[in-house]
């Protein structure tokens, strides 16, 4: 069973729960912190940690959330056996999932719609690698 992990720091904490209780009847997640939004934490900490869970486990999935998506990204690709990209759009969240693998989402509260952030989790969730020409590129990642 896929495990879904989820994270943020404190500007897309907001974010993060509302993606919880929209696809809690659906999914269970995993919430790694952070508690609250009003105070300031490091996205890295919060990277990390979700990071080292999905990584035990080729079916985990992970979903970090900060302001723009970008420093959780930039974070958790520091790990080996992650691909984290970042989503703003239906068609490029497929597209990290069918041509790249992508095992993390990150997700921008600054600057994605609610909406448009469910959208692009149901996506990610649904959509598997195409594998073939594919699986000699993400090798190389």
């Amino acid at each position: 069973m896929k495990k879904l992990f989820i994270s943020s720091d404190h500007a897309g904490f907001n974010l993060k729960e509302q993606i919880k209780n929209n696809f809690k009847k659906k999914y269970f997640f995993i919430d790694l912190g952070t508690d609250n939004s009003k105070i300031s934490v490091n996205y890295p900490d919060y990277a990390h940690k979700l990071c080292k869970k999905v990584s035990k486990n080729s079916k985990n999935i992970g979903i970090l959330v900060c302001g723009s998506g970008m420093g959780m990204s930039m974070a958790a690709n520091k790990h080996k056996k992650i691909r984290a990209a970042v989503c703003y759009s239906v068609k490029n969240t497929k597209l990290s999932r069918l041509h790249n693998n992508a095992n993390i989402i990150t997700l921008g509260s600054r600057l994605t719609k609610k909406n448009t952030a469910f959208k692009c989790i149901e996506t990610f969730i649904k959509t598997k690698f195409e594998g073939g020409r594919h699986k000699k590129r993400v090798r190389k990642i």
